[in-house]
């Protein structure tokens, strides 16, 4: 499509909704989506309403998922369905999922028998495997054709399926038998049987549970454009395209790094209040709690800071340092927990390196820390204190924030969720502890 906006002026036969829609037509989804968004629900149902289908619901498939599923709900049953028929399988079984089970019945009942089932078949997988992001408008090549009639086939067909990057070989139950590019495909004489074009493969694929953070890896690994899915019979059920992965990719950095801090996964700028309150307030209210054992730790200093009001400026410094340590090794730990598959003992490992590099340069802060503080204060002792204290809350935020991703992950949660609230309150509570301890230990 031209991705360039029409500029033209209002030809007088056409009303504005008309010829907005007709301009809408004329861009790139991705930009139609972004312009649609930008508009009230009530002119965005005029708009969606003039417009071709097919460019329709490849726009709204490009739409931020809250305002998706309001347009969605709000169109007749009859041209939601209509729209959903226009989509791949998958997009369309991703946008009824998220729907409401009254407005997705009432939907289900307008489409194609032959589209209800196979949207109904994707919607049993879980959404965040292989099964769920997969598309099944895949062309399986049968091994006892020759190259020709695989050709003339995909000639036919290219239309109904998945703009095809491999040839994907079954035998006659439809068990995946090799995969073949569509360029060797070309290049072999006619009449060679596609089985004998196979050889001895290294056959890639995943089972329709995969993970679909582990099928992105793959993916990204071995430099695929699609990688085929199989049931645990090894019978092929679609593929997964590069495109996919890319979306996966976007979509599971944004939601580490928002669940990290306690933000809803899925939340963005264009969701409701209501629904960003009700998925931060919860870690909030945490954080309060958390924060809560760091001020009883001060508390139990009391007379400590009382006897040098000095030591309540120099304690932001301890926990602001053993924090920012911590954010460090947690960003490196979850990201590698992200790219990686899961190896506990490569991890562990991590963590070990994540103290030496803790404590490296809690030794060497430390120093420059003392330097400056008795060349400000002339107190040996307070310097020393301070310079102790920076060190070890360093190596403990380190160890912390590389510990943390993998004890949840351990217990089967999330890495990334609410790391960084658990770790702030282990780096205050710790931090605090350990500076007024040692000051009233060697000052007092």
């Amino acid at each position: 499509m031209n991705a360039k906006k029409n500029s033209d002026p209002i030809p007088p036969d056409y009303s504005s909704v008309q010829w907005v829609a007709a301009s809408l037509d004329s861009q790139h989804p991705a930009d139609t989506a972004d312009e649609l968004e930008n508009l009230s629900l009530a002119e965005q149902l005029e708009y969606i309403r003039e417009m071709d289908v097919e460019d329709a619901s490849e726009s709204i498939t490009e739409m931020e998922r809250h305002e998706r599923n309001l347009l969605m709900s709000r169109l007749s049953p009859s041209f939601a369905a209509a729209i959903l028929e226009a989509m791949s399988p998958d997009d369309a079984a991703d946008i009824l999922e998220d729907l409401d089970d009254g407005v997705r019945a009432r939907i289900f009942k307008k489409l194609e028998r032959e589209d209800a089932e196979e949207i109904s078949d994707l919607l049993q997988f879980d959404p965040d495997s292989a099964g769920g992001v997969m598309n099944t408008e895949i062309l399986a090549l049968d091994q006892s054709m020759n190259a020709q009639q695989a050709i003339n086939l995909i000639r036919e067909r290219v239309e109904e399926t998945e703009i095809p990057y491999y040839a994907y070989i079954v035998d006659e139950y439809r068990h995946l038998k090799g995969v073949v590019s569509l360029r060797d495909l070309l290049l072999s004489p006619g009449r060679t049987l596609l089985k004998d074009l196979l050889g001895d493969q290294n056959l890639i694929y995943v089972p329709f549970d995969t993970d679909k953070e582990e099928v992105a890896r793959l993916i990204s690994r071995y430099n695929f454009l699609a990688l085929p899915v199989v049931d645990h019979e090894q019978r092929l059920l679609g593929m997964v395209t590069v495109d996919d992965v890319i979306d996966i990719i976007q979509e599971e950095a944004s939601e580490d790094m928002q669940s990290m801090v306690g933000a809803g996964r899925d939340e963005t700028v264009d969701s409701p209040w209501t629904y960003s309150l009700r998925m931060r307030l919860p870690w909030l209210v945490m954080n309060v709690l958390n924060s809560a054992i760091s001020a009883f730790v001060v508390h139990l200093f009391e007379g400590t800071i009382a006897q040098m009001a000095l030591l309540a400026a120099l304690m932001p410094i301890v926990a602001n340092q053993a924090g920012n340590t911590g954010q460090q090794a947690l960003a490196v730990m979850i990201r590698q927990l992200a790219m990686e598959r899961f190896n506990r003992r490569k991890s562990w490992v991590a963590v070990l390196r994540e103290a030496k590099i803790g404590t490296a340069n809690g030794l060497i802060v430390g120093v420059l820390v003392f330097a400056g503080l008795f060349a400000w204060t002339r107190n040996a002792g307070l310097a020393t204190v301070m310079a102790l204290a920076l060190g070890l809350d360093m190596l403990i935020g380190a160890v912390a924030g590389a510990s943390i991703p993998l004890l949840l992950k351990e217990i089967g949660r999330d890495p990334a969720q609410a790391s960084s609230i658990f770790l702030t309150t282990l780096t205050d509570s710790l931090g605090f502890f350990t500076f007024l301890g040692l000051a009233a230990l060697v000052l007092f």
